[in-house]
């Protein structure tokens, strides 16, 4: 009897917890919350319900009842939603969304700086990428570490010999950043990664200026921001082949690390063949970093001038190597050891050049830059990734207006409208769509990577708003941010340690090999990819939207990337510069 009685108890108490669990997870929505004065918006996934109203937790009090809307269909499937639209609800404070006979949604906040902790976890993701310095506790927590992957005797690949240079020649390239859930350093994803924090550097000053993220350099007299950039900068010099200006691809072990910390990953680290790419990549970032540092010279001396050399050299050796591609295929077949780690591989590099020009006329004044290369060679804005990085160009010449000469001066006004027409094509419907976020539009935004599709097209957005001063592309931005935390088809918040329901298993050796059960946090995952490259079992649907799982073995949907970071810190600090202005 007593056995029976506890049972039923046990029944008894869980029924609430399933039952509100069960809720919880038909209310999609940004599971960190709101700004006062922006469009509120929760997706329901239960086509049962036609009422909803918001509760303060802190008083049980209903402030606000409402009708959800009428079926939104699924772009990519018979599924159907309803919105929930509580933008009238702006006093700060903790609520939640409840669906009167199912339950409660997760707790959500209402405040000005609603994601001011988002943003300093973002930037302080790299921090946790760190290489060749330990991690400590007073800055790492839970997760601090011994260093790994000194770099201090890196071996010039046979492929990567040159006069100056043999095969076997050893070199040193400490610091820098782990790429993704490997323990290597890639010169072309750390271009568009370095490019897109600069730019969030340039766009916002004054709240850079100000932000901290408890890190060794935090008060030194220089923004956080830029003092974890330097970390990674200080690597990317040491690339260049100072003998005639070539910036080589990567550095990389002959194989993947296994699953172990890095510490205990002492194979040998090879610098393999410079290219074009890469060293195009290499020049734009100098530029931009040789205009930025020169108001922090006391605390980087000489910085600024270094990297402006660098770049310059960099230019004049990718002009004279304008098709040099880095194939690691033909590369395997003719030299040894052979490489099995990312290729980076590019074989189209106008963008490239596009992206450098820009930043070294910028940052020189010099004509020459501009008009070395077809700036407009079609009419395209294709959203930034490693492989094509034009529009970071673009948008450093938008936002240097003032200083546009002759051509570019001329040019602007085209620039200008087709950043603002591709950001009205990119909305086109929206209040139509399932989950009313900009990336919901085509399947084909659900590629390898696609959360960072959801923030470049947010960052797209928030270049249009600066352009036009027009609020409607500031709230569209907001949206895709509603996406990465919660309001999609996954129910995921997919930063790790941001919201209620976070990955807990990315691909990442750091956060897999430490024993710590929580991954390291402020890290955003790849994102749904229905091409489920991986090959992992636990996918729950091809369904483009859908086509997430997190398990470490979905590399292709639950890994973590620097290039992925890096515009999911811009987007979250634009918004928190913008809204709180």
């Amino acid at each position: 009897m007593r056995k029976l009685i506890l049972i039923i108890l046990a029944y008894a108490s869980i029924v609430p917890f399933l039952t509100a669990q069960d809720a919880a997870s038909k209310i999609r929505f940004n599971q960190i919350g709101f700004y006062p004065e922006a469009p509120k918006v929760a997706v329901i996934t239960d086509d049962n319900s036609s009422d909803f109203l918001i509760k303060s937790v802190t008083s049980g009090e209903v402030v606000f009842k409402s009708k959800l809307s009428a079926p939104h269909k699924s772009e990519f499937s018979p599924k159907v939603t309803r919105i929930a639209d509580f933008s009238a609800v702006k006093k700060p404070g903790v609520y939640e969304l409840n669906l009167p006979g199912l339950g409660d949604s997760y707790t959500f906040e209402i405040e000005p700086d609603v994601f001011s902790n988002l943003t300093k976890a973002l930037i302080k993701g790299f921090y946790f990428q760190r290489m060749s310095t330990p991690l400590l506790p007073e800055f790492a927590g839970k997760w601090s570490r011994a260093a790994g992957h000194p770099d201090t005797q890196v071996i010039v690949h046979p492929a990567a010999a040159s006069p100056n240079r043999p095969a076997g020649t050893i070199i040193s390239c400490p610091r820098g950043w782990y790429d993704a859930g490997d323990y290597n350093k890639y010169i072309v994803n750390s271009g568009i990664t370095m490019g897109t924090l600069l730019s969030l550097y340039e766009d916002f000053p004054a709240f850079f200026d100000t932000l901290r993220i408890n890190i060794p350099e935090s008060g030194n007299g220089a923004p956080d921001l830029l003092n974890e950039i330097v970390w990674n900068l200080r690597w990317m010099l040491t690339m260049q082949d100072l003998c005639d200006g070539g910036v080589y691809n990567k550095i990389t072990n002959a194989n993947f690390d296994g699953f172990v910390m890095p510490s205990v990953a002492v194979t040998p680290r090879y610098v393999v063949p410079k290219g074009t790419a890469a060293t195009l990549d290499f020049a734009a970032v100098m530029a931009q970093a040789g205009r930025i540092f020169p108001k922090f010279e006391k605390v980087f001396p000489g910085l600024s001038d270094s990297c402006m050399k660098s770049a310059e050299k960099a230019w004049d050796w990718a002009v004279k190597n304008p098709k040099m591609a880095y194939d690691q295929n033909l590369m395997n077949k003719e030299f040894k050891p052979v490489i099995n780690t990312g290729g980076y591989g590019d074989s189209d590099f106008s963008d490239e050049f596009i992206w450098a020009a820009s930043e070294l006329y910028i940052s020189t004044g010099k004509e020459s830059y501009y008009n070395a290369y077809p700036m407009f060679p079609d009419t395209l804005m294709p959203l930034p990734s490693w492989d094509n990085v034009r529009l970071l160009g673009y948008y450093t010449l938008a936002r240097f207006e003032k200083k546009l000469t002759n051509s570019a001066k001329r040019d602007f006004p085209v620039l200008k409208e087709r950043i603002i027409t591709t950001a009205d094509k990119m909305t086109e419907g929206i209040a139509d769509r399932a989950y009313m976020t900009v990336i919901d539009k085509s399947a084909g935004d659900f590629i390898w990577g696609s959360n960072s599709v959801a923030t470049n097209q947010g960052i797209l957005l928030i270049q249009a708003y600066k352009l036009s001063k027009n609020r409607k592309y500031l709230d569209w931005a907001l949206t895709n941010l509603d996406y990465v935390l919660g309001r999609n088809a996954t129910g995921y918040s997919f930063v790790t340690g941001y919201g209620h329901k976070t990955p807990m298993f990315p691909h990442h050796r750091l956060s897999e090999a430490d024993g710590i059960a929580d991954p390291i946090p402020g890290l955003i995952v790849g994102g749904p990819n229905p091409g489920q490259q991986d090959g992992c079992k636990t996918y729950p649907s091809k369904i483009p939207d859908e086509s997430y799982t997190d398990s470490v073995c979905s590399y292709a949907s639950n890994e973590i990337a620097i290039n992925w970071n890096a515009p999911a810190a811009y987007l979250a600090g634009a918004l928190e510069a913008l809204y709180n202005k």
